[in-house]
C-alpha cells in the first residue's frame, strides 16, 4: 500500500488504516513469532514466515497472496486447455468434436473474467484475513496442519461445496434466476476451461459460498485449521471447476478411476441438455434425485447400439437432446414456470 493511501486512511479512516499499519521487519518478527525457533521448521513453512516478515502486515499479505493463489491457478489452470483445443490429436477425446469456439468468444470470455476478478473477487478476497481472524483460523502461524489433517479437512470441504452447488446451482436454473443471472454462463453450450467462471457477479458471489463457507463452518466447530490448507483446497476446487468445463473426457481422467467423480463428462452434458448434471464434484446428489435421466438415457443408447449403428445413433440422440435444452432454456430465459426444473421433468428421452 502507498504511503499516500495510508496517510489518506489515517487521517479519515483511522480504525481501518490501523489494520494495515506497515511494521519493520524486527517487528514483524518479534510481533508474528517471537519465541517461534523458525530454523527448526521445514523449508515451505520458513519460506511462509519470511514471506510475512517481508510483508510486515498480516492482512494486506494474506489478501494478496489470497488473491494472487486465485489468479495463478485459474489461468494456469484454463490456459493449458486452450493450448490442447487448438491440437488437432487430441480432438478424438472432445465430448462436443462438432463445436468450436472462436477467438472472439475466447476473447470475450477472457474480458469478462478478469473484470469479474478484480471487480467483484478482489475485494472479498484482499478482506480475506480479517474473516479468517474472526473465525479462528490460522493464517500467519507456522508450523501447518499435518497431512493427514489437512486431507480430512479437504475431504469435509469437497462434500459440503458438492452438496452446497447442487441446489444453489439447481435454483439458478429457476426462471427469473436463470433469466437474470445464470444466461450468461449457458451462453457455451459446449464449454471451455476459461470459462469456468465466466458468469455474472451475483453467480459467482452465490457460489463461491461453497467454496468459503465450509472452512468457516469447519472453524465453527473446530480451532485447527490453517490457511494453507484452505489454499490446497482452493487450488483443488478450481482446478476441479476447470476442468469440469474443459470439454475433454481422457481415459485417464480422474472419472474412469472414481465412478463418483463427474468430471468434463458429466458437466458437460449439463451445458449441452440444459437441465440434468447439477452437481460439481461428485455425482449421487443427481443420482439421488434423478436429475442424471437424460445423461444415463444417452449414454446407454449410444453403449447399446452396433458398431455399425453407434455414430448415426449417437448424433440422432445429440440432436434431440440439444432440441429439448434450446426448448427449456428458452422456457427458463423468458422467466416462466418452473425453468429448469419443468425441463427436468420432461426431459426424459422417449
Amino acid at each position: 500500500m502507498s504511503s499516500v493511501t495510508y496517510d489518506f486512511m489515517s487521517k479519515y479512516v483511522p480504525i481501518v488504516a490501523d489494520h494495515f499499519a506497515p511494521m519493520n521487519a524486527t517487528t514483524a518478527r518479534n510481533t508474528m513469532y517471537g519465541g517461534i525457533a523458525l530454523d527448526n521448521l521445514n523449508w515451505l513453512e520458513r519460506l511462509w514466515a519470511s514471506y510475512y516478515i517481508w510483508m510486515g502486515n498480516p492482512v494486506l499479505a494474506t489478501g494478496l497472496m489470497s488473491f494472487m493463489v486465485h489468479e495463478v491457478i485459474y489461468f494456469g489452470r484454463a490456459i493449458p486447455w486452450l493450448i490442447v483445443d487448438a491440437i488437432p490429436y487430441f480432438r478424438k477425446w472432445k465430448l462436443q468434436p462438432g463445436k468450436t469456439v472462436s477467438n472472439e468468444q475466447i476473447l470475450k470470455c477472457a474480458k469478462i473474467v478478469l473484470l469479474t476478478h478484480f471487480t467483484c473477487e478482489f475485494p472479498l478476497i484482499y478482506a480475506f484475513h480479517p474473516v479468517c481472524a474472526y473465525f479462528g483460523m490460522a493464517t500467519y502461524e507456522v508450523p501447518f496442519s499435518s497431512p493427514l489433517l489437512m486431507a480430512a479437512q479437504i475431504a469435509f470441504f469437497f462434500v459440503f461445496e458438492d452438496t452446497f452447488h447442487y441446489w444453489a446451482h439447481r435454483g439458478l436454473h429457476w426462471g427469473p434466476f436463470y433469466k437474470h443471472i445464470h444466461k450468461l454462463h449457458h451462453e457455451f453450450s459446449a464449454p471451455i476451461g476459461l470459462a469456468a467462471e465466466y458468469a455474472h457477479p451475483l453467480e459467482v458471489l452465490i457460489l463461491a459460498q461453497g467454496t468459503i463457507s465450509g472452512p468457516f463452518l469447519y472453524c465453527l466447530f473446530r480451532k485447527d485449521l490453517h490457511i494453507f490448507t484452505v489454499y490446497i483446497w482452493v487450488t483443488l476446487r478450481l482446478f476441479q471447476a476447470v476442468d469440469a468445463h474443459s470439454g475433454y473426457d481422457f481415459p485417464w481422467s480422474l472419472r474412469h478411476w472414481l465412478p463418483f467423480w463427474a468430471g468434463a463428462d458429466h458437466h458437460d452434458f449439463h451445458h449441452q441438455a440444459f437441465t440434468n448434471c447439477y452437481s460439481t464434484s461428485f455425482r449421487w446428489w443427481d443420482y439421488m434425485l434423478g436429475t442424471d435421466n437424460k445423461y444415463h438415457a444417452f449414454r446407454n443408447r449410444v453403449k447399446n447400439a452396433s458398431a455399425k449403428d453407434k455414430a448415426a445413433v449417437e448424433k440422432r440422440e445429440i440432436d434431440r437432446i440439444e432440441a429439448e435444452g434450446i426448448r427449456a432454456e428458452r422456457l427458463a430465459a423468458a422467466g416462466g414456470g418452473q425453468g429448469g426444473m419443468e425441463g427436468v421433468k420432461r426431459g426424459k428421452l422417449e
